[in-house]
């Protein structure tokens, strides 16, 4: 279970940098949960898929340094890039922890920091 679920994460990342959110999304539960730590809260695909249409002007690259799982839990630890609205490359550095529920990804906790 918890390789099976390390394989979804990757796949679902995967689909994000190929500009894929709806195929990012297939592997999310209806009412998933993402909580960005000191920022805000998203409930629902519908909520998360408005934020991708925003922040993800062009699909953010991902290096990966570690992928962690215990239980229903998978933590990715790692480096994220992405242009904002102007154009502009933005790196961050990122801590996601992902509970899974039967097989999707239900809840995330981020942590995200803007690199030096």
């Amino acid at each position: 279970m918890i390789e099976n679920n390390k394989d979804i994460l990757i796949k679902a990342n995967a689909a994000i940098t190929e500009g894929d959110y709806e195929g990012f999304l297939s592997y999310c539960t209806e009412d998933t949960v993402w909580t960005f730590v000191g920022e805000e809260t998203l409930k629902g695909k519908e909520a998360v898929r408005q934020y991708m249409s925003k922040a993800y002007t062009e699909p953010p690259k991902f290096e990966v340094d570690h992928i962690i799982g215990e239980s229903d839990f998978v933590t990715a630890v790692g480096k994220i890039s992405m242009k904002d609205k102007d154009g502009k490359i933005t790196h961050y550095s990122y801590c996601d922890v992902w509970q899974f529920r039967e097989g999707k990804m239900d809840k995330l906790k981020a942590f995200v920091i803007q690199a030096e």
